[in-house]
């Protein structure tokens, strides 16, 4: 950020009074800007002994597997986002989301929210964002080619978790890669 969008005067990287650590103030008319994580919530749609995948068809990570997942909009619950994504990268309908990963990826400033999920019915296609999107056994997944850390975590949970019968929720840290 440069500019305050409250009156157009240059920002200054500060810490306010009573505050502990730097943000972007404008001197000017003392708006104090915050920048918290963002919330990116997805699903693991399960039909039969399978579950969907999807090819990103965009960057990052273009060409990929990945569950669907993506960014949460104004107005929305944690669920409706979740179901959104699904279908805006499946075209598939996903039915009785139950809370099942939250990971916290500190270093890029992220919330994740992962739900378990039953499709509706066994029916999806691409879109836009995803080039491919089909059904895996995890014997068929194509666990070089998943597109994020917390994706490969993800899955590496829920096949755990499938094997015990047990899926307790849980929170997990996607820590920073080494240099």
């Amino acid at each position: 950020m440069k500019y305050c969008s409250n009156c157009g005067n240059l920002l200054e990287w500060i810490i306010p009074p009573g505050d502990d650590r730097p943000r972007h103030v404008c001197q000017s008319c003392e708006t104090v800007y915050y920048q918290n994580p963002k919330m990116v919530v997805g699903c693991i749609p399960e039909w039969q002994d399978k579950i969907i995948l999807c090819r990103r068809n965009i960057e990052p990570q273009k060409g990929l597997w990945t569950l669907p997942a993506g960014f949460l909009e104004n107005g929305e619950t944690i669920a409706d986002g979740a179901i959104r994504e699904t279908r805006e990268e499946t075209g598939a309908t996903v039915v009785e989301l139950k809370p099942y990963l939250l990971f916290d990826i500190v270093h890029i400033q992220q919330l994740y929210m992962m739900f378990r999920s039953r499709l509706l019915s066994p029916e999806f296609h691409s879109t836009p964002e995803s080039s491919e999107v089909n059904l895996f056994s995890q014997k068929e997944i194509p666990w070089g080619e998943i597109a994020f850390r917390v994706m490969d975590k993800t899955l590496q949970i829920y096949f755990t978790d499938k094997q015990s019968g047990k899926f307790d929720f849980q929170i997990q840290e996607i820590e920073a890669p080494y240099d």
